[in-house]
């Protein structure tokens, strides 16, 4: 294992890394988030170089690009995530045996989290912070498209690292190749959870590929029901803004399914959208609908629907009912995140019992699918799966506990 060095110094810094206070931990994560706004030059002239490897038009270029804006909410972020309680510590679970003996089951750190992820250098920073804040040491593998604005952050990471005298091995960045994915995916007895965020392509591959533990994350294909007894003006403004406000992210809208009874509204829930030029792919009602009336109109196929489109592009499904939507979404979602508008409460808590998803909403848009939106500082993915955490993971999520049992000399019999 060539990187086997590598994963052997940064487990060796994970035992030191949780002997460090809380109140150690919340400094260097503010002096983090004040490296990030006084050097944003040099993070923001790496990602450039990252950015001019891609075409402008390519959807990942949003996703891929840093601005000081940017920065300033990711560095903001970092110091919302100092300020949370520790996860640490925690008893979950206290009580007495018969027998005298005293068990108490308290929150510890995982150890080290390895985290593969795609064209995103937010994530490089995000998963540093509540890794660090967790007491875990992380081992990231970021795609070659962010490369160079990977390497630039955790080059920051590290010299704020020294000056506080913590080894900077409790970070560690990846070569962006396919054999480091292969190298940390088989690194059993270093790393103790991974976690892979991105397209469904990288989260089936992991799944198969993997002989360490893993959380899936990040696939999400998303709907929203606009259910016969919808509110027009909520659902123009939510639809817009669950399809619109990012493409790039997992919690966009991929697809709208509409009751038969509402088809005459289709083209005002679409007229936001034409705006930012998104194609719809319509079946045969809806396009009827809007034909004449929508200027990027396409007629759907079957791979329209359940697709994640990450694009400006959504997938227009008419339904007779709230069981054909909900028979839609069993079929078609990634069990993310799904939306019902409607007025009726009794439709939306059948809605919300059915759907079987990390995230439901009743009137109100998938793009709050998030770990800072949810109060939680900042998220390390979104996870997809049950077993485990579900939804936005933070600080609570990339912590497990252990048992510690006090006695008096009791032996078993």
């Amino acid at each position: 294992m060539q990187l086997k060095e590598t994963f052997e110094r940064v487990k060796k810094a994970s035992k030191r890394l949780a002997l460090l206070s809380d109140a150690q931990r919340n400094d260097i994560l503010n002096a983090v988030a004040d490296a990030i706004i006084a050097q944003q030059d040099r993070i923001l002239k790496a990602n450039s170089e990252d950015l001019a490897k891609m075409e402008q038009t390519n959807p990942l270029y949003d996703r891929l690009q840093l601005t000081p804006e940017r920065l300033k909410g990711i560095a903001g972020d970092m110091r919302n995530v100092a300020t949370l309680p520790t996860p640490l510590g925690h008893i979950t679970k206290q009580k007495t045996l018969p027998n005298g003996l005293r068990l108490c089951r308290v929150s510890v750190p995982f150890g080290v989290i390895g985290m593969i992820y795609e064209a995103r250098p937010n994530v490089t920073f995000d998963v540093f912070s509540l890794c660090f804040k967790s007491g875990n040491a992380c081992v990231l593998k970021g795609g070659k498209d962010a490369d160079c604005s990977n390497r630039e952050e955790v080059a920051l990471i590290h010299e704020v690292l020294q000056q506080f005298g913590v080894s900077e091995d409790v970070v560690a960045l990846l070569p962006a190749t396919h054999e480091a994915t292969g190298e940390m995916l088989n690194a059993v007895g270093y790393i103790d959870l991974c976690i892979p965020r991105g397209g469904r392509k990288l989260i089936d591959f992991v799944r198969d590929t993997a002989r360490v533990p893993v959380i899936e994350t990040g696939a999400g294909v998303v709907n929203t029901y606009f259910d016969k007894d919808g509110d027009l003006e909520m659902g123009k403004a939510i639809i817009n803004n669950a399809k619109t406000r990012r493409v790039s992210v997992c919690n966009a809208l991929d697809c709208l399914l509409i009751h038969e009874r509402r088809l005459s509204d289709l083209p005002a829930l679409c007229q936001q959208m034409a705006e930012k030029q998104v194609i719809i792919y319509a079946d045969d009602k809806a396009y009827a609908a809007l034909n004449g009336q929508y200027p990027h109109l396409e007629h759907a196929t079957e791979e329209s629907f359940g697709t994640e489109f990450m694009d400006y592009k959504l997938a227009i499904k008419t339904v007779a009912s709230l069981d054909e939507a909900l028979t839609h979404i069993d079929e078609n979602g990634s069990g993310h995140s799904e939306a019902i508008i409607t007025q009726d409460e009794q439709a939306a808590r059948q809605f919300q019992t059915h759907v079987d998803a990390a995230c439901v909403y009743w009137n109100a848009p998938t793009s709050f699918t998030d770990g800072a939106q949810f109060g939680l500082g900042a998220e390390i993915g979104i996870s997809t799966q049950k077993l485990g955490p579900r939804g936005p993971m933070a600080l609570e999520e990339i912590c497990t506990y252990k048992w510690l049992i006090e006695g008096e000399g009791q032996t078993r019999p």
